[in-house]
């Protein structure tokens, strides 16, 4: 494949929440990070879809969430996607959060060592596995711009999404495919646990699988991740992973239009995996001074706005 249709890393993490307005201030009141969009699922449109991310929404540095109406609470297990990381500027950060957690009530862990890295785990109201990971020791993808008018000091703010971590009961067998088809290259294992790289390298761009052949699998619902994507520059690029899909024998969502973004999603087991464009962004249809504010919808949605509006339960996202 050519270099410029190859992964540039990660691109946003969707998973589900229980309750969207806790979710909206856990993301924005304690972890400080942007609501840029607020919009509806555009495939079960009388759902929420709101996505959190650095100042502008950089790609690399979203995390989006679906409220499906009357869902269960997930059950975490193998065969999942199974936590997420949020990238902070350095170990000083993780102190800052750590402080920060106990002030609000968040269950979360000791500051500890992975990979090298500094992380410090941690969770929701729906028992959702998040962690953050310091950058001081990082090299590689750039992260993006901590939300100016957040209410964490900018020094230490979120600003982009760190290593992706997938629990797998058929390890060999996921750890081909992620080298092979999606060209991720193996770093380090210690334990159950083996760390893989792909572009530029760095926090933005890895994933972490975890050998587990034990648990039971994971069953998707509240407080469980639902996919991730990863970045392609170009729209072109997702013909070519069609077509590469198409040989393989991998089923596949064909050309999705997202409007914020371009995809193409393909099954990989038990994982969901979206293929998803850096442009055109969510700068084109909210001003940036009120990105987040109201509700967003695409332009096929514009006519069924009234009917969405009377359907959804409203909450106010105007920062506080």
């Amino acid at each position: 494949m050519n270099k410029q249709d190859q992964l540039l890393g990660i691109h946003h993490v969707t998973a589900m929440t229980s309750d969207v307005v806790r979710n909206y201030e856990f993301f924005t009141q304690i972890l400080g990070m942007r609501l840029v969009k607020k919009t509806v699922n555009q495939d079960d449109i009388y759902t929420y879809h709101t996505y959190f991310a650095d100042d502008h929404g950089t790609p690399g540095t979203t995390m989006t969430f679906f409220d499906f109406p009357n869902s269960q609470k997930g059950h975490a297990g193998t065969d999942a996607i199974t936590r997420t990381s949020f990238r902070v500027p350095s170990d000083a950060a993780l102190d800052y959060y750590a402080k920060r957690f106990v002030e609000h009530e968040v269950r979360h862990d000791a500051i500890t060592t992975d990979f090298g890295k500094q992380v410090l785990r941690f969770y929701d109201f729906d028992d959702q596995a998040y962690q953050l990971i310091s950058d001081e020791q990082n090299q590689g993808v750039a992260a993006g711009t901590p939300w100016k008018k957040g209410p964490v000091p900018n020094e230490f703010a979120i600003y982009g999404l760190g290593p992706v971590e997938m629990t797998i009961s058929q390890f060999e067998a996921y750890a081909s495919i992620f080298k092979t088809i999606f060209g991720f290259k193996e770093i380090q294992t210690v334990a159950n646990r083996t760390l893989y790289t792909v572009g530029e390298g760095g926090n933005g761009a890895e994933i972490i699988l975890v050998d587990d052949a034990v648990s039971a699998p994971a069953r998707q619902g509240d407080g469980q991740v639902h996919h991730v994507a990863f970045r392609l520059a170009h729209r072109d690029s997702l013909a070519v992973w069609q077509e590469a899909f198409d040989q393989l024998g991998l089923h596949h969502s064909g050309y999705v239009d997202r409007y914020y973004f371009e995809s193409l999603y393909v099954r990989i087991g038990a994982i969901l995996v979206e293929l998803a464009t850096d442009e055109p962004g969510f700068m084109g249809d909210e001003p940036y001074e009120t990105l987040g504010e109201r509700l967003s919808l695409a332009p096929f949605l514009e006519s069924r706005r009234t009917q969405i509006e009377q359907s959804i339960h409203p909450f106010d996202s105007t920062p506080k």
